[in-house]
C-alpha cells in the first residue's frame, strides 16, 4: 500500500504539529539564559563611557580590559548597575521588519551579553572601526575577537557598572590620564553626565 496525504496523514497531524513547534523551539531554547554556579565568585564588569573601556574586575582585580564602542549621541548607553541575564554564542539579530541570522552581516557579531535593562547588552559587532566611538545604539560593542574573550569571562548573575562619569574608581581601573579629546567629547554629547 503506498503512503499518500489522505486519511492516515490527517491523523498524524498533532503529531506533526508537535514535532514543527519543537524545531522551532529548539533554536530559541538555545539563545536562552543558562543558569550559574551560585558557589562562583561573582565578577564585575566595568565600562567607562569617558574611556571608552571595558574592564573585567575579580574583586578589585582587574584580570582584563577592552576598548568599546558605546552609545552615540541620539542613542546613549544607559548608566547605572545592571546584571548579566542572557548568554547567547552566534546570536540571531531582531528588529522590528528584520531578522539577520548570525555570520558575518549580523551586527551583533559572533557573542550577545544580555543585561537587565532591556534591550541592552555587550556584544560583538560586524563593523570593528566603531570601536573606540560613541557609535552604537546604546548598547557596547567590542571586536568580535575581544567580544569572544570576554564571554568566556562572564557569567548570567555577574554585574554590571556603567559610568557615564569619571570619578576615582574609574581613573584607578582606567588610569587617570585619560584622552582630553574624549572626555570633552563625552560631556558635550552629554554623556559625562550620566545620560
Amino acid at each position: 500500500m503506498a503512503l499518500g496525504y489522505g486519511a492516515n496523514t490527517r491523523r498524524n497531524q498533532p503529531f506533526i504539529l508537535a514535532l514543527v513547534v519543537a524545531g522551532l523551539a529548539i533554536p530559541m531554547a538555545a539563545q536562552a539564559t543558562t543558569a550559574t554556579p551560585t558557589d562562583r565568585h561573582r565578577r564585575i564588569v566595568l565600562v567607562s563611557i569617558a574611556d571608552r573601556k571595558l574592564a573585567v574586575m575579580d574583586g578589585d582585580e582587574v584580570i582584563a580590559t577592552f576598548p568599546v564602542a558605546v552609545g552615540a549621541t541620539k542613542s546613549p548607553s544607559p548608566t547605572g548597575v545592571f546584571q548579566i541575564v542572557s548568554r547567547v554564542p552566534n546570536p540571531t539579530y531582531y528588529r522590528p521588519g528584520t531578522v539577520i541570522p548570525s555570520g558575518k552581516n549580523n551586527p551583533l557579531g559572533t557573542r550577545w551579553v544580555g543585561l537587565s535593562e532591556k534591550g541592552y547588552g555587550i556584544h560583538g559587532t560586524n563593523a570593528p572601526g566603531s570601536v573606540g566611538h560613541a557609535a552604537s545604539h546604546g548598547c557596547i560593542r567590542l571586536r568580535n575577537r575581544d567580544m569572544e574573550k570576554l564571554f568566556t569571562m562572564v557569567h548570567v548573575g555577574d554585574s554590571v557598572e556603567i559610568w557615564g562619569d569619571r570619578d576615582a574608581r574609574v581613573a584607578q581601573v582606567f588610569g587617570s590620564d585619560a584622552d582630553e579629546t574624549t572626555l570633552a567629547t563625552a560631556q558635550v554629547t552629554g554623556q559625562g553626565s550620566g545620560q
